[in-house]
C-alpha cells in the first residue's frame, strides 16, 4: 500500500495554526482538513474562530460548517471519514494539511482510534466540571445510562474510572466496555506534525485579547440567534467552552463581565490541557515564536522540512 504523507499543524487554541495552514496551503499547493470538534458545525463561527468566507474561498476546507449543531459526531467518525479525504487530496497531487487542536481528533486521523482509547482534554474537562457541580451521583448516573455494563463490572467506583468511562463513550461514540484496542492502527498515512510553541503567559495574553474579540465580533448575538433556532445548551456541540459562559449570561446566572472572565480563564485552562496533551507527543516538531510577525518566516522553514520529508 503506497504511504501517503500529510502535513499535520496542531497546537492549542490561539497559537496561530489558522494563518500558518493558510500560508503552507499556499506554498505546498495543499488543501485544509479540519481537525476541530466544533468547526464543523454549522452556526457556531465567532466561538469557534472558525475561518473566514474568504479564507475558505482562497484555499480549500474539508470538515468546516457541514453538520447541523444538533447531530451527534465524535472522533471515531472522523477517524474513518477523514481517511478518504486524505485519499482524495493526495490522488489530486495536493497536499494534506491537517489542522486543529482538538486532540483526539488528530490523533484519529493520524494514529486512528481505535490503536487504543485517547483522551479528550476538552470532554474531560466538561465533565470534570460537571464534577464539581453536581457531584458523583449525577455522572453515575450518566454512566448508567450509556454504559451499565462498565458500571457493573467496577469493582470499585471511584470519579477516575467514572470520568474515564464517559470520556471514552463521549468521544468515540462507544462503551468502553465493548472498546477493541486490538484492531491495527492505520499505516497508509505517514504525518509530519508541527506546532506553534509559545511562552504561555504571551498564550494567554493571546487568548485573552481573542476572547475580546469574540466578544466585540458579535460572541452574544450569536448564541441567542443559536436560542432562537431552537438549540439547547445540552447539546454536546454547544456544551463547550465560549457557549456555555454565554448561555449563563443570556439566562441572567451571570452578568456581562464575569461571562468574559469565565470564558478567558476557562479558555486558559483548556488551552493548559491541550498545551500538556501536545507537549506529550514526541513526535511533533516544535517551532518556537515570539509574534505574528514570524509565522511568515516558520511557515517557509515548514514547508521546507515538509519538501524533505516527500522525498524520502
Amino acid at each position: 500500500m503506497k504511504t501517503r504523507l500529510i502535513l499535520a499543524v496542531v497546537g492549542p487554541t490561539a497559537s496561530g495554526k489558522t494563518p500558518l495552514s493558510l500560508l503552507l496551503a499556499e506554498l505546498l499547493n495543499g488543501e485544509i482538513i479540519s481537525a476541530d470538534s466544533r468547526q464543523i458545525y454549522k452556526h457556531l463561527d465567532i466561538g469557534t474562530a472558525k475561518p473566514s468566507l474568504d479564507d475558505r474561498k482562497r484555499v480549500q476546507h474539508h470538515f468546516v460548517d457541514i453538520l447541523d449543531p444538533g447531530t451527534g459526531y465524535n472522533a471515531g467518525q472522523f477517524g474513518e471519514e477523514v481517511k478518504s479525504v486524505f485519499r482524495g487530496v493526495t490522488d489530486r497531487d495536493k497536499v494534506p494539511i491537517l489542522v486543529g487542536g482538538s486532540g483526539l481528533y488528530v490523533k484519529a486521523a493520524i494514529d486512528g482510534i481505535f490503536d487504543g482509547p485517547g483522551k479528550d482534554p476538552e470532554i474531560r474537562g466538561r465533565i470534570e466540571d460537571q464534577l464539581r457541580a453536581d457531584g458523583l451521583d449525577a455522572l453515575l448516573g450518566e454512566l448508567r445510562n450509556v454504559d451499565p455494563d462498565t458500571l457493573m463490572k467496577m469493582k470499585e467506583i471511584t470519579p477516575r474510572r467514572v470520568i474515564r468511562a464517559l470520556e471514552v463513550f463521549y468521544s468515540t461514540g462507544k462503551p468502553i466496555s465493548k472498546f477493541h484496542a486490538e484492531q491495527n492502527p492505520i499505516t497508509e498515512f505517514q504525518a509530519i506534525q508541527v506546532c506553534l510553541a509559545w511562552d504561555r503567559r504571551e498564550l494567554y495574553a493571546r487568548i485573552n485579547s481573542r476572547v475580546d474579540a469574540m466578544i466585540a465580533a458579535g460572541l452574544v448575538d450569536e448564541v441567542r440567534n443559536l436560542k432562537q433556532l431552537g438549540y439547547s445548551r445540552q447539546l454536546n456541540a454547544l456544551n463547550t467552552v465560549g457557549y456555555k459562559e454565554v448561555f449563563d449570561h443570556l439566562e441572567g446566572i451571570t452578568d456581562g463581565q464575569t461571562m468574559v472572565e469565565l470564558i478567558k480563564r476557562n479558555t486558559r485552562r483548556f488551552a493548559k490541557r491541550q498545551v500538556t496533551w501536545f507537549g506529550a507527543d514526541k513526535r511533533i516538531h516544535k517551532f518556537p515564536i515570539s509574534g505574528e510577525r514570524d509565522i511568515v518566516a516558520l511557515s517557509k522553514k515548514i514547508a521546507e522540512l515538509y519538501r524533505r520529508a516527500a522525498k524520502e
